[in-house]
């Protein structure tokens, strides 16, 4: 099985030389049950100061897909709308085919036909 990947990107407080808002977004993406998964810090980073990107590469979905893409579609939601101005900025996903989507106003059909491309 192809693996299907989300570039994760915001602006992040630091805290022992390691990224806090957006490594914590990502960890709780991997934890969404039925998700199985690991990341990585970006190495195509943007250079902009203060501004963090992981990769979260899914390896394994269990369950129905339309489930699981609520449960991103909610993640992303919730993550989106912290106030403290240290959030994620965008979400990119990219499907096993290559097709890429923005969370920013993707519906629970289009983020259900990525994870099943």
């Amino acid at each position: 099985m192809a693996e299907i990947q989300l570039a994760i990107e915001g602006k992040d407080a630091m805290s022992d030389d390691k990224p806090l808002r957006v490594y914590a977004a990502t960890e709780a993406l991997l934890e969404i049950p039925g998700i199985s998964g690991n990341y990585a810090v970006s190495s195509d980073a943007p250079e902009r100061e203060g501004v963090t990107a992981t990769v979260a590469t899914i390896v394994g979905i269990v369950g129905g897909a339309i489930a699981i893409a609520e449960q991103i579609r909610k993640w992303y939601q919730e993550y989106k709308a912290k106030q403290s101005g240290k959030r994620i900025e965008k979400v990119l996903i990219v499907g096993r085919n290559g097709r890429r989507l923005l969370l920013e106003d993707a519906t629970l059909e289009e983020i259900r036909q990525i994870l099943e491309s």
